[in-house]
This record gives C-alpha cells, structure tokens and sequence, in this order.
C-alpha cells in the first residue's frame, strides 16, 4: 500500500452535484483540498448523444453489476464520471416546496419533518441557482416557495409543439410553469453540470487537487472509530492511503452508504457512523412513469421546458400528496426515457433504427413524479464485494392516481387542438421505471438532531465521527416528488460555510 505524502484539509471523494459543488466552496479559501474520482473526464460526444442510439445501447450505466432484492443482478444507470450524474441530468433544478420541509400526512404513511426548514435553505437555493445558471420564471406555479431573488436568466421558450400543449393544458385550469433549467447556452455544450459549473472553476486554484480513476474502497479511523484518519482507494491497480483532517463522502446514496458499511472494523463492527444502525436503510428513489402522447413529427431534439404542480398535495377527493410532473425533453436525447417500459425499451431491441426513430420523433413524452416513504426495510446492503438493493416500492395509490389524472388531462387537451397535431383517441402508453433506473436516490445517511434516529447532525456530519460529513442525496429523511438536484447543491453550499468556519 501506498501511501501518499500530501497531507490535505479537506478530502472529497465524489465530483457530483454535491462534492463538485463543495469544492467549489472550499477552494477560495487556500485550504488544500483533494477530490477523488472513480472515473474520468468523459468525452463531450459521450455528453450529448441525441439518437436512437441512447435507446439500442444500454448507455450510461455503470461498469460494475448490483443485485435487486430477488438477488438478481442489474447494471445501474448512473455514471462515474468528473461531474458525477450531473454529466447526464436533465438540468432541471427545482425548489422544494416549502410545507415539503414539514411532517406530512400520506395515504400510507409520513412524510417525515426535516431538522432544518424551508428559510434554511432559502438564501443557498438563490446561490445555487446563481452558480449552476439556471434560466426560470417565478410565476403561476400554485406552489412554488418564496423566492429572495428573481431568476437571473429568463426561461427558455417552450417548443412549439409542447407550447400548443401548455396552452391547451392551462384552458383546463392548471398551471404549467416554467421549468427551471442549469444551461450554458454555449455552442459546443449548452447543458450544465458541475464540471462546468464547479470542477473547472476550482481547479483554477493551486490548493485543489484532483485524482481521476480512483476508486474509494474503504475509510481508516483512529482506535476508537470516532475520527477517520485515511482514505484507501485503488488507482491503476495499487492502493494508495490519503490522509486528512476533514473526510467528505459524495458518492450518491448508495455508494456512499456502501463505502460506509464495507469500512466495517473493530471499533465499527456495524459500519462507520452506523450506532444508529441506519446508514444504508430508509432507501428512496422517485415512483418516476413515463406517460407518452402520439403527435406530429417534431425534432426530437429539444429541453424539457414546462411543470406542473396544481396535484402535488392531492386534489378533491384525494387529499394526499400525489406529485410533480415535466416534460421529458425531446425522446432522442433523454437517457432515463431510453429505460421506459413497455413503450420503448423492448421495441428498441426489435425494430429497425429507422422505424424507431420514426417512432420517437412522433411522440412527446411526461415524466409523472410521485414521492416515495422512507421505510427502513428498503436498504442498501454489502456482502465482499457484492452490493444489494432492498427495495419495495410504496405510496402505490397516489402515484396510480397521478398517472391517470394526468392522461386525462392530456385527452382533453388533445381534443381542444387542431387535428393532426396529436392523434386523438390513441392511448397513451405509461411504465414505470425499472430497478436500474436509480435516478433520485436519496436518504441512506439521514440527518437529524437525534443520534438514535438519524446518521448525520444537521450540519451533514456524522454523529459519531467528528471529521465525516456526507453530502449527497444520503442526508434526506424524505424524498418530496420534485427532483433533489438542487437541494443537494444548495446543501452543499451550507456545509461548505460550515466547513469555513471550522477550518479558520
């Protein structure tokens, strides 16, 4: 083992939204930093694929196999990369809804109260959405939170199809919206991510350092396993030890979960900061459907521009919270849509490149968003080198619900619109997302002010390891419907400041 003679401030391991983001933090500061990646810089055309091969190719998933709770393996889509998943996100950065940071009541459960509120975040939601640029509108969204600041890049114009479709939709009495979008508007590579936005700035200073290709595997503590003293990871073949006053995990909730419990010791014979033996449980991900109109040809080729919210805390006669629906985006340039089932993914097996490509540039699709419970039992698990997911997914009904309430919105407005546009009467076919599909994971490492209920304090470090912070998606005690993105980023801005201030 080799073990490296740098010693460093802060150690980040994982460049997504959440460790990308806080190195961006850190790196004005003159503090030596040191982010660790287990992949590498991806190629521009990897980025940006925009045909139907996203649909032959099971593109973007990670080179490594897990197993589902059947203990059947899967290849997930999820990318290591510099800029983690951000490198293929949808760029869609969305405010959680204020009463989202509250206990809410579902038809099966609680939605439970976050430590921290709504105000909390407010001022590094405004810094995060300066930072990754995001274009938006403050404006018709029944629910959207109060904003400090105004958006400081106008919305992007809706397609001309999907503004057909907005107008028809809102005739009804919803309220589609802008949806708030993280781009560059450059040529070359318009989408945004936290290579763009984050890597790339902090790298301009001298005290940051950067390790690609290197694969964290497991965390050193002290004798008492309350501070972690070393970081091993594999690097072309060899271990090497970093060492560190500060060790943050950034890896996505189920990596950095993983990391946790495979660094099981003597003095942590459960896991890292795992007392309250729930690092890896309360598992969530999105109940995430794909609901598809048949239309006129159209490019194929264009952002998800538009939300809607007016059934996200339920309507007459379902007084519970249902979710968060956009569009996906034109079909041949969505890497999620490209897993649909039953639509696409098994036609795209069979049917020639042209007829599917036909086939996709003929229809607009939805995404249907519906919150999923934190059930213990759901959990993240290790076994040698063997990672399983123990998932059942929950709030069946409320989602059931949204998916048909928003096919019925989508017949009338249909019927309103000129004919041809959007064939009348055809069904619209829906699937949910498969197990591989680990979008919006979230809640492995929960933060709380109780050690006995949650893994992190409310400043995302570990209760049990004074130098652990963890800030990805793993600290979330719920999953509220609309994408985590921007909260992870806006989190990561908040303990960015805590960090400054212990580290003067």
């Amino acid at each position: 083992m080799i073990i490296e003679d740098q010693y460093y401030d802060v150690i980040i391991v994982g460049t997504g939204a959440g460790g990308g983001t806080l190195a961006y933090k850190l790196a004005s500061t003159g503090k030596k930093v040191l982010l660790l990646e287990r992949g590498d810089f991806m190629a521009l055309e990897e980025q940006n694929r925009s045909n139907i091969d996203i649909f032959k190719k099971e593109r973007y998933h990670a080179p490594e196999q897990w197993y589902d709770i059947s203990g059947e393996p899967f290849s997930p889509q999820t990318n290591y990369a510099v800029g983690g998943n951000t490198k293929i996100w949808a760029t869609a950065l969305i405010r959680m809804r204020s009463r989202d940071f509250e206990a809410v009541d579902h038809q099966k459960g609680v939605s439970p109260e976050w430590c921290l509120k709504y105000k909390d975040f407010e001022p590094y939601y405004t810094e995060a959405e300066q930072l990754y640029r995001v274009h938006g509108a403050v404006v018709d969204d029944p629910t959207e939170p109060p904003h400090s600041s105004e958006y400081q890049h106008t919305a992007i114009a809706h397609e001309p199809q999907i503004q057909q479709m907005v107008d028809a939709i809102a005739k009804q009495g919803v309220h589609p919206t802008s949806l708030p979008l993280s781009l560059t508007r450059e040529s070359d590579d318009p989408t945004n991510d936290s290579q763009v936005s984050s890597i790339a700035p902090a790298l301009k200073h001298p005290n940051v350092t950067l390790k690609t290709s290197a694969k964290v595997t497991h965390l050193h503590t002290n004798p008492s396993g309350r501070a972690i003293k070393a970081v091993e990871a594999e690097i072309g073949g060899r271990s090497f030890l970093f060492l560190g006053d500060i060790v943050v995990l950034a890896c996505g909730a189920v990596n950095s979960a993983a990391i946790l419990l495979r660094s099981a010791s003597d003095a942590c014979p459960n896991g890292i900061a795992n007392s309250s033996d729930l690092v890896g449980r309360n598992l969530m991900k999105h109940r995430l459907s794909a609901v598809v109109q048949l239309s006129s040809p159209n490019s194929g080729k264009f952002y998800r521009s538009v939300s809607v919210n007016d059934f996200y805390w339920g309507e007459p006669g379902f007084e519970f919270p249902m979710g968060h629906i956009q569009n996906t985006g034109g079909l041949l340039q969505d890497i999620t849509f490209a897993e649909s089932p039953p639509f696409f993914s098994g036609l795209a097996q069979a049917m020639p490149g042209f007829g599917l490509n036909q086939l996709v540039s003929r229809s607009i699709g939805w995404w249907v968003q519906t919150e999923d419970l934190p059930d213990p039992k759901n959990r993240v698990e290790v076994g040698g080198d063997k990672l399983r997911l123990f998932y059942e997914p929950n709030n069946t009904e409320a989602h059931e619900r949204l998916v048909y309430r928003w096919t019925e919105v989508l017949k009338m407005a249909e019927k309103s619109l000129e004919q041809g546009m959007f064939q009348r009467g055809a069904p619209h076919p829906h699937g949910e997302m498969p197990m591989q599909v680990v979008a919006n994971q979230c809640g492995t490492c929960r933060f709380g002010e109780d050690p006995t209920t949650s893994v992190l304090n409310a400043d995302c470090c570990a209760h049990d390891v004074d130098n652990l912070y963890v800030v990805d998606s793993s600290f979330f005690p719920s999953n509220p419907a609309v994408s985590p993105a921007l909260t992870i980023i806006a989190n990561a801005l908040r303990v960015g400041d805590r960090l400054i201030e212990r580290l003067k």
